[in-house]
């Protein structure tokens, strides 16, 4: 993929992340996509557009450890979400 395909991309996530429609996820999410999706590669960006799709409630009760995280959405990219929400 190209720089600017990716960039298309990330800008694309960065604001799917940024208006999620939960208020704490918006800025959880947005900020997390901000500063590290220019620098993910393709499977991560795969990875972050399928937890996206999850929907806000469910996202921010993983992120809290209110509920469990199914296996195939505890990838790299939601273990640096929670280390950026202790940050």
């Amino acid at each position: 993929m190209s720089s600017e395909m990716l960039s298309n991309r990330a800008r694309r996530l960065i604001y799917q992340a940024s208006y999620t429609g939960m208020k704490e996820t918006d800025l959880l999410l947005g900020h997390f996509a901000k500063a590290y999706l220019p620098d993910l590669n393709d499977d991560e960006l795969d990875d972050f557009e399928a937890l996206l799709d999850v929907g806000d409630p469910i996202i921010y009760a993983w992120v809290m450890g209110k509920e469990p995280v199914p296996p195939q959405y505890d990838t790299r990219v939601f273990q640096l979400i929670k280390k950026f929400k202790k940050a």
